[in-house]
């Protein structure tokens, strides 16, 4: 055999080796393929783009050719085709849904660059919502462990929809809370009188744990539960709707409307599918079997709808806080506490360092701040659902602020050289500190003397402290009071801390003076809050405006009455019925007419039984309706009208 022969029968015998284990590795990676989700689309689909079919057809060249439809898609956002933009970016993600810089392309473009070309704020609103959906029900599920994906989604909520850059940011706030009513139910509330942190943490995640709990199928439900299975099968076949989304909120708008005592009226007029869910609630009368089939309803939307995991919800909870889930701060957590789990797996020596973890914590972190300052909140849903300007009342919540030094040495640690003890700044650190001082404020101005000097004692002595600033040491010298007027002299002119200053002080005249019957410090507390009002909006009086009618900057109301008195409403919500009762003894008229109304839905339902049983006075009789309250609602009504006529979205006040 020559040398050529030779050459030929190895070339052969390599061929056919090669060929025999292309057929074994190609049936291995075909499985791995499958069993991971790896796959990308391999078959062109009605109605698909002629790039896509093209795309497809183009086998192992497909990656050049998305390069091209990527450079295009640049293109044409720097110059601002934006629906251009968006329609490449759609291809790209059909062709390579496995290319996480293309979907939030795709998702900014949505929710930042083509909303703000629009007119109105639910035009803004149909494209912020998009791009929410696009990342959060489609890149994420196809990139389900990608940290940028979970950051870029936390942002838009924490930014765009929580922030207050965008002239329509109100009326997102308040289509989050209403969607989120309506996946989630109202106001997480614990037993009457027990606001402590333990209670109120044991009422959320009680909530969410039945959640978790709650049977995974229609049949598993039926086996354990078969009235509730019951409710759900007459609700699809005389509503002709599958129960999910849309069966939460029919049957949320009847319990509101039933607590408003609205539903009598509405009934006489209602459509054939609410006169439906009308006619379900009088025959299916257990309240057992109607909250085991919300609880089922609702695992299944938060894990179909929104690729949310219960699990995880509560999870959420149990090491943050008592979140609600119809602040967009609780999404922006939500999401990046996941990124920065599923990150964790994807550390490498190459990118422990990479600013996209320090920025995934960061947004943890400024979702807890946002939730310790705007975390309380109140909302009229029916305003919202019938279109109208409504109520969006926010306050601190206080049950945050332990968390946020609990996180930080996590995230420090997580942060690399960019958190490095050496430094002589680090910006968690300097935060931490701002936040502090925050926390001081509030506490002071609300008459807690003893938990600010906590407070200013953790700020002064502890080990994280940045170095930089010489004066610090002059500064922490200073006693408690001098330290916090100097604190607000040089802070009032931002938004955060100027209505946390007029919160605090209105909380701490209700509960402190008026509750406590001493005039004086109810006087004073009063006018403190008045006083930063009229300084922080003579400090604005130029923003730039929202739909022509308000400051992009107006987290309070102009009018000081109407923040004092939903912030009064808001307060008094929190007590039990007796220290209610006893704020709204020496709560003058003015006053009481902003929070009869809410009192009246609160707690008449309550005391009328107790009444009946011999065991309380009536509600007339421990709560009398203040004169003028039929001036008082027209009021009301003017003004809101205005606001909407104006296209003002909403009213936001702390």
């Amino acid at each position: 055999m020559d040398a050529n022969t030779k050459t030929r029968l190895i070339a052969v015998i390599t061929l056919l080796a090669g060929l025999g284990g292309s057929v074994f590795m190609n049936a291995n990676v075909a499985a791995s393929v499958g069993r991971h989700e790896l796959s990308y689309t391999d078959r062109a689909e009605d109605g698909d783009p002629p790039q896509v079919a093209i795309g497809i057809a183009m086998g192992a060249l497909r990656g050049m050719f998305v390069n091209y439809l990527w450079i295009r898609a640049n293109d044409a956002k720097e110059n601002g085709r934006y629906f251009e933009a968006v329609e490449l970016a759609r291809q790209i993600t059909r062709l390579q849904p496995r290319f996480p810089r293309v979907w939030v392309f795709h998702a900014w473009n949505l929710a930042y660059n083509i909303s703000v070309t629009t007119q109105t704020p639910e035009e803004r609103w149909t494209w912020v919502s998009a791009g929410v959906n696009l990342l959060r029900d489609e890149g994420i599920r196809a990139n389900p462990n990608d940290m940028f994906l979970h950051k870029e989604l936390a942002w838009i909520f924490m930014h765009k929809i929580g922030g207050y850059t965008d002239d329509s940011n109100l009326y997102y706030k308040r289509q989050i809370a209403y969607e989120w009513t309506n996946v989630m139910g109202g106001r997480i509330d614990p037993p009457v009188g027990q606001r402590d942190r333990q209670s109120v943490m044991k009422a959320h995640t009680d909530f969410l744990q039945s959640i978790v709990d709650a049977p995974d199928t229609r049949s598993a439900l039926r086996a354990q539960r078969p009235g509730a299975a019951e409710i759900l099968d007459a609700f699809e076949a005389t509503v002709g709707e599958p129960a999910g989304y849309d069966f939460l909120r029919r049957q949320q708008l009847h319990i509101e409307l039933d607590r408003a005592g609205r539903l009598p009226f509405i009934a006489d007029d209602a459509g054939p599918k609410t006169t439906a869910v009308i006619a379900l609630f009088d025959r299916f009368t257990s309240e057992e079997d109607w909250f085991a089939a919300r609880q089922h309803v609702r695992k299944r939307v938060l894990i179909d709808a929104y690729n949310m995991e219960p699990v995880r919800m509560l999870q959420t909870v149990r090491k943050f806080g008592p979140a609600d889930w119809r602040m967009p701060a609780a999404h922006s957590l939500y999401w990046g506490a996941r990124g920065t789990d599923v990150g964790k797996m994807e550390v490498t020596f190459g990118n422990a360092d990479a600013l996209d973890f320090v920025n995934s914590y960061r947004l943890v972190l400024q979702s807890v701040q946002q939730l310790w300052r705007f975390g309380d909140m109140y909302f009229n849903y029916l305003d919202v659902h019938y279109g109208q300007a409504g109520i969006y009342f926010v306050s601190p919540n206080e049950h945050f602020i332990p968390i946020y030094g609990q996180m930080l040495d996590e995230v420090v640690n997580a942060s690399g050289t960019f958190e490095d003890p050496s430094r002589a700044f680090r910006p968690f650190s300097s935060g931490y500190e701002n936040f502090l001082r925050d926390v001081i404020r509030f506490f002071y101005r609300r008459g807690s003397i003893a938990q600010a000097q906590f407070w200013y004692d953790r700020l002064r002595t502890w080990h994280g402290q940045n170095i930089n600033d010489m004066m610090r040491v002059v500064e922490m010298s200073l006693p408690l009071n001098e330290f916090v007027e100097k604190q607000l002299f040089e802070s009032y002119g931002a938004p955060q801390v100027a209505t946390s200053e007029v919160f605090g002080a209105l909380r701490a005249a209700y509960l402190e003076g008026l509750m406590q019957g001493d005039e004086q410090k109810f006087r004073g507390a009063f006018n403190y809050a008045r006083q930063v009002h009229a300084y922080f909006m003579a400090q604005h009086p130029g923003d730039v405006v929202a739909s022509q009618a308000s400051g992009r900057t107006e987290f309070m109301d102009r009018d000081f009455t109407f923040v004092a008195g939903y912030t009064l409403t808001n307060t008094i919500g929190l007590l039990g019925p007796r220290e209610a009762e006893l704020l709204y003894t020496y709560t003058p008229d003015d006053l009481r007419r902003y929070a009869y109304d809410a009192l009246e839905l609160r707690f008449r339902q309550g005391i009328t039984a107790m009444a009946e049983a011999g065991e309380s006075e009536s509600f007339d009789i421990l709560f009398p309706e203040p004169q003028g309250m039929e001036e008082h609602r027209a009021m009301m009504d003017r003004k809101l009208r205005s606001k909407e006529d104006r296209g003002v979205e909403g009213l936001l006040v702390d």
